[in-house]
């Protein structure tokens, strides 16, 4: 019987590297996707959230030079409408949302980040909230230019515990191609 909660497993996804070691033991590395293993148009959901402290907030708006009273004044923020609170730095927010999908998607096999596109911020986050990210691949090709790599295209979004989109951004990345001794 099929449920809300099943999930179709992509072939390959997160298939992680075993070796043995001296003594025998197989030994898993976490990674994340050769680019031949980015299906486009598959979503992937990444866990777990990450729950925005004030702290967090606070700490990387100071380290990043923002003054701007919405994330350090409470007296001030507490008193404007609509929000009456203080907002979690948007850039704190994108930086999170893209954070929470690396284990999953390109630990170890991104080369780099190419770009960012279409980043919007439809609700704020607040301290306390809880961020949930996903990522669909809307794109992949091979590199023309460096044969052993392929550019993937990301849109992630970004919900609140309350299931609101706080964040979309679309991203572009040149991946790595699985190694040839790796290769089936």
């Amino acid at each position: 019987m099929s449920g809300a909660n099943d999930q179709t497993e992509v072939s390959g996804a997160n298939d992680q590297t075993e070796v043995s070691d001296d003594s025998g033991k197989k030994i898993v590395t976490q990674r994340g996707l050769w680019f031949e293993e980015f299906e486009t148009g598959v979503v992937y959901q990444h866990r777990p959230g990450r729950t925005i402290t004030e702290a967090d907030n606070v700490l990387f708006t100071t380290l990043t030079m923002n003054t701007q009273a919405l994330h350090l004044d409470a007296a001030f923020s507490d008193a404007l409408p609509p929000f009456n609170q203080r907002l979690v730095n948007s850039m704190f927010t994108l930086s999170t949302l893209v954070g929470l999908s690396v284990a999953q998607l390109t630990q170890g096999t991104i080369v780099g980040n190419l770009g960012f596109g279409e980043v919007a911020f439809p609700k704020p986050l607040f301290h306390g909230d809880t961020l949930y990210a996903e990522t669909e691949v809307t794109d992949k090709r091979e590199s023309k230019s460096r044969p052993g790599e392929g550019i993937v295209t990301f849109a992630h979004t970004g919900r609140n515990q309350h299931g609101d989109i706080v964040a979309t951004a679309s991203r572009k990345t040149m991946v790595r191609k699985r190694p040839q001794e790796e290769r089936r």
